[in-house]
């Protein structure tokens, strides 16, 4: 397929940059293939289109303030964004700017790093994971996207949070769950809809645009999953039983298909490099939560492979033309192909 199919037009406003308020009063467009028809609502009606029994599959990750500022050896400032740990004190890094390998930065009293040539930057750092992880709390910033122009508000901290994170170690949100209220997962809860948490921690190859003419050609990017036994077990059950699985979010999609064998889930915790494109043949999901994603994108990829280019284009031009909000503080799609 080539990458140019990946393209489309947006007008620069509607990039929201920031959040629906309250969460679950962002738009919704819903897409059911047995009804023929878009529907718009907003997510707090989220159960009217969905079935008793159905269930919902969340990313439990967390955001770390991954954004930080170093220090060099001439004194200068170096912006450095913490992506993930690839082996014991060694990082994966971006850094604005070109550095030298070998070069010393300084975080803070108790922190640095000595960069070591890498794809992107890599960091040998003096700390332990959880003691990195400790001192980004105290001095990193969160790390928005660069589609959002603005200066980072002290809100941004938490709005660019799920209410349900738990697990640290994603540079950047699961933005489909962002959506979800409290109120709302109880009132879902309370309409007879399952609701699991696997975890993906998300890092910014998430959003980088394919480069390559085709997209098959896409060095994809790996990411740490976890999917504890009891939860394969009673995403299993249900699936048997003939429940729908719901995705929320592309995250929770490329995982769930990711540790699929024979139309069972199993219990994992370890990288993936799956790339979905159109082509995939699905083996477990069969519904998508998700938001309006960038132009060529490997995630417009997937929902092109999970619900259909031309259904795709349908919704986004539709979106367009009623001024739907996009990306990672916009509204969402629920696909049910």
């Amino acid at each position: 397929m080539n990458t140019k199919q990946l393209e489309y037009k947006l007008p620069k406003e509607l990039i929201a940059d920031s959040p629906a308020v309250p969460r679950d009063s962002a738009r919704l467009i819903i897409y059911d293939s047995q009804l023929k028809q878009l529907i718009e609502d907003n997510f707090r009606h989220l159960g009217n289109y969905l079935k008793k029994g159905d269930v919902i599959v969340f990313n439990k990750t967390k955001v770390f303030p991954a954004r930080i500022y170093g220090t060099d050896s001439k004194g200068k400032h170096r912006e450095v964004l913490f992506l993930s740990e690839i082996k014991p004190r060694v990082w994966e890094v971006l850094i604005r700017g070109k550095v030298i390998p070998g070069e010393l930065l300084l975080f803070s009293k108790k922190f640095q790093g000595r960069v070591i040539a890498g794809k992107n930057y890599l960091i040998k750092v003096n700390l332990k994971k959880a003691e990195v992880f400790s001192e980004l709390e105290k001095i990193g910033k969160i790390p928005l996207p660069p589609y959002i122009k603005r200066e980072l508000k002290s809100s941004d901290k938490k709005n660019y949070q799920t209410v349900f994170a738990n697990e640290i170690g994603s540079a950047a949100a699961p933005t489909a769950s962002m959506h979800f209220t409290k109120r709302l997962i109880s009132s879902l809860k309370n309409y007879g809809i399952q609701i699991e948490f696997v975890t993906l921690h998300v890092g910014l190859g998430t959003f980088a645009p394919i480069k390559t003419e085709q997209i098959e050609s896409h060095p994809i990017h790996s990411e740490h999953i976890e999917v504890d036994i009891l939860t394969a077990e009673r995403l299993n059950n249900a699936k048997r039983s003939g429940a729908r699985i719901i995705a929320c979010g592309t995250t929770v999609l490329r995982t769930l298909e990711s540790v699929c064998e024979t139309r069972r889930l199993k219990s994992f915790k370890g990288e993936t490099k799956l790339f979905i494109y159109p082509g995939y043949k699905f083996h477990f999901v069969d519904g998508l939560i998700t938001n309006f994603h960038t132009p060529k994108s490997s995630l417009l990829a997937l929902v092109f492979a999970f619900a259909g280019e031309k259904n795709i284009r349908m919704i986004y031009k539709k979106a367009i033309q009623k001024k739907y909000r996009f990306f990672s503080y916009g509204d969402g799609m629920l696909l049910l192909p």
